[in-house]
């Protein structure tokens, strides 16, 4: 990361004239109807794609006072689960009344430096488990455990003892990468960073500079490009930012170094450059970004898919992105949006219908603090 500076846009990117809606991926289903109605004719290609401009609308705080936040885990019956980098300690926010309680803590956990408790994930059968899945920084390494989550015990008492299944993730004072989540395979992926060890991201034996794909007891997952390996991915600089696309494709946001920052489509086995290359550099071996940055805008960290777009939170830029797609191709430039406004941006999530949740991240070591910070917003981007 590096030190935040504001940003400031004009005012009229904020709301633009459409939404970034892609559409219904394929046309609903029709009932059988009389011979002489003319059958239903599906959606054009054009008409499923999201427009080359959205908008983008603060519709409320949902909860402020969050100290150091960073990862957050939706809870299916309602609610967020938000870790602090800092402190170790998880807060449930109820989205409808804002309100905080205190959880419990993951013991063990060292914040100096870019460490702490980073990305935080929900077990794939959590209906079941009810397994909350971290990753942190200890006095060591890099790690990611599981813990059970009660919401019936008592205040501050609601996590159980961690369960590790994975450790030795280099750690360092820069680049510990830390999202985590679990993909529609049901496998849990991370992102790692290769700690200012530029070698790391290009080598294979090594987890850091990687994207690691496990089973959610933390073995190498079937169908890994090799069968004995967590590395799903690799060339990368530090990745804090991974979500899936209606097609099930996955995208990550990635640092960049003085140049460029990154989104990038991930496939199994691809070298996506660091570092031999950063942004699009045409080599042959290399992926190149989707879309890029300068870092001066960007140093983006969560990303979300919503509405046939990927959404991009960037610390440095304090900027929200947003990158209309046609299957793997952008179909405009990247639009921001909320220059100025509300500092370092660290986290984006679907909310559903048209909306997002965004997590701003002012008060860790690198940002300037407003009242109130730091908080979840609600925004409408329809």
């Amino acid at each position: 990361m590096r030190r935040t500076t504001a940003t400031t846009l004009a005012a009229a990117t904020l709301v633009l004239a459409a939404g970034c809606s892609s559409g219904p991926a394929h046309p609903e289903g029709q009932g059988v109807g009389s011979a002489t109605k003319a059958p239903a004719t599906a959606p054009s290609r054009s008409a499923q794609l999201p427009p080359a401009q959205g908008s983008v609308k603060v519709t409320r705080t949902v909860t402020d006072g969050l100290k150091s936040p960073w990862g957050i885990a939706p809870l299916p019956e309602g609610g967020l689960l938000v870790g602090s980098r800092d402190d170790g300690t998880v807060v449930r926010v109820d989205t409808a009344t804002g309100k905080k309680t205190a959880v419990g803590s993951v013991p063990g956990v060292d914040h100096q430096g870019e460490g702490g408790l980073l990305g935080l994930a929900l077990s794939p059968t959590y209906a079941s488990d009810h397994l909350l899945y971290a990753y942190f920084t200890t006095e060591s390494d890099n790690r990611i455990a599981r813990m059970n989550y009660d919401p019936q015990r008592p205040e501050g008492q609601q996590l159980g003892a961690p369960d590790t299944i994975l450790r030795g993730i280099p750690k360092g004072s820069v680049h510990n990468g830390g999202r985590i989540a679990f993909g529609p395979d049901r496998m849990l992926y991370a992102g790692t960073g290769e700690t200012g060890e530029r070698g790391l991201a290009q080598d294979k034996t090594s987890l850091a500079g990687k994207i690691l794909r496990m089973t959610p007891d933390g073995q190498p997952a079937y169908g890994n490009p090799e069968a004995d390996s967590l590395v799903y991915s690799y060339g990368h600089r530090n990745v804090q930012g991974l979500a899936w696309d209606g097609e099930n494709r996955l995208w990550a946001s990635e640092f960049g170094q003085d140049t460029w920052d990154e989104l990038n489509l991930v496939e199994p086995g691809k070298n996506y450059g660091w570092p031999v290359v950063e942004g699009r550099g045409g080599k042959p071996g290399y992926v190149d970004p989707v879309a890029q940055w300068k870092t001066s805008e960007a140093s983006p960290s969560g990303i979300a898919f919503a509405g046939g777009c990927v959404w991009i939170a960037s610390l440095k830029g304090e900027l929200l992105w947003r990158v209309p797609l046609d299957a793997t191709k952008p179909l405009a430039a990247p639009e921001a949006f909320l220059g100025g406004q509300y500092g370092r941006l660290r986290t984006v999530l679907a909310a559903g219908a048209g909306k997002l949740w965004l997590l701003t991240n002012n008060t860790d070591s690198r940002g300037i603090p407003k009242p109130g910070d730091d908080r979840i917003l609600e925004l409408d981007v329809t």
